[in-house]
């Protein structure tokens, strides 16, 4: 079969990897794709957002369509494409919500009892409100842009004067747009992050091995948040008895929830979670696979990707076992200087050497130019590599990472140690 995956960051290089392991695959294509993805895939120049030339191009050349970005999903591509009559792999638009808007997210939480942090929800016309509410608060507090905003719409408030500011970015100065005409100001929850990502049918819910991101710019969690400088896999405190409370309280309560909210879920729900000493909280849902997460995930899976995600349409992923190696996996991303705030592009990338089954480089902010890589984007190469244990997994990441050479390069030095 002929596959069309949508998007053209690390993630859906990560997507293409695995789909290109699968006997079922006669050819894959990547729209719009990048410059490493051209390797692995045909690239289309269609954006992700231009539902109608994707429709088109589907109808004459794709069996089956994997989205793995954020945008198209909450916009309805998938909506549009069964509309078409065409198969798509991710959430309707109705279900995608679940990320679209994290004010919907945590009112379905408090509604079905899924353990979150407390909140509130303010818009433009309770500015005057939010501010009164950030006065009576204890800090740290969180507060988050409503939609999508490339996982730089949260912002960790130490006292009063930065969540005035925050406030006064998303709500006056418009910085995230309409994703920020309405927020979430939560308490601050302390404890370990991790994510677990999880393939659904709408009826059966199959979690994936467990991963950790790395979100902020600098080592030791320092700077400000950004889409993903690396991701560990699997982190070691997410025990069985963890994995068995998250089934319960929170995994199956959600993809009970969104049936009967009549949203059912089809596709990737990632679930961003907290280990405090109450238990294990829900940061926030994602609609589709998680980047980098992703990179680290995919290199432990050794069932066929497209034969699970064959059963998701299908609804019969109860009927498949999905098989995942006892590995470690470690992403390191080298990004652009400057990022997540401006940076420059067009930077020739030199150290790129050919992926093997255990260490690879995923393309995400790469483009190819006469025979050069150079560089298109704030996140350019995540260094994945696998092993028996993490720290021969952080030797291997590492070691390619430092031969990745572009102008105002950089990377986190912390990932999994």
């Amino acid at each position: 079969m002929n596959i069309l995956v949508v998007g053209s960051g690390g993630r859906e290089h990560a997507i293409v990897k695995s789909l290109k392991k699968s006997t079922k695959v006669n050819k894959i294509f990547c729209a719009p794709g990048n410059g490493g993805i051209g390797l692995d895939a045909e690239c289309v120049p269609i954006s992700a957002m231009d539902f109608s030339g994707l429709i088109s191009f589907a109808k004459n050349s794709v069996d089956l369509t994997v989205v793995g970005m954020d945008e198209p999903l909450v916009a309805g591509i998938v909506d549009e494409f069964e509309k078409a009559g065409l198969k798509i792999f991710g959430p309707s638009k109705l279900a995608a919500e679940i990320e679209g808007s994290k004010s919907f997210a945590k009112e379905f939480m408090k509604k079905y009892d899924i353990p979150t942090a407390k909140y509130e929800c303010f818009d433009t016309n309770t500015y005057e409100n939010a501010l009164e509410y950030v006065k009576n608060s204890v800090f740290p507090l969180v507060i988050k842009a409503d939609g999508l905003a490339l996982g730089k719409g949260v912002i960790i408030c130490q006292n009063l004067e930065e969540a005035n500011a925050a406030l006064n970015e998303m709500l006056v100065d418009n910085k995230f747009g309409e994703s920020g005409n309405k927020i979430v100001i939560e308490e601050f929850l302390d404890g370990v992050e991790l994510s677990v990502l999880s393939f659904c049918d709408g009826k059966t819910i199959k979690p994936m091995v467990a991963a950790k991101d790395y979100k902020r710019a600098f080592d030791n969690d320092l700077g400000l948040n950004t889409g993903g400088m690396g991701s560990i896999s699997p982190p070691s405190f997410y025990t069985e008895e963890m994995a068995s409370e998250c089934m319960e309280q929170i995994f199956l309560k959600t993809l009970s929830g969104m049936g009967r909210e009549g949203r059912p879920f089809k596709g990737v729900l990632y679930f961003g979670l907290i280990s405090t000493k109450d238990g294990v909280k829900v940061i926030e849902y994602n609609c589709r696979f998680g980047d980098p997460e992703t990179q680290a995930v995919l290199m432990r899976l050794d069932s066929d990707l497209t034969e699970i995600i064959l059963a998701c349409v299908n609804e019969t992923l109860d009927e498949i076992t999905i098989k995942w190696n006892d590995k470690a996996s470690v992403c390191v991303v080298v990004v652009s200087g400057g990022y997540p705030l401006a940076y420059e592009k067009g930077f020739e990338i030199t150290g790129i050497d050919s992926c093997s089954e255990d260490a690879c480089l995923f393309h995400a902010g790469t483009v190819f130019k006469d025979g050069k890589f150079y560089t298109n984007g704030g996140r350019v190469i995540g260094a994945c590599a696998l092993a028996n244990t993490l720290e021969k997994a952080v030797e291997k990441a590492y070691f390619m990472a430092k031969n990745i050479k572009f102008e105002n390069s950089r990377f986190r030095y912390d990932i999994g140690k």
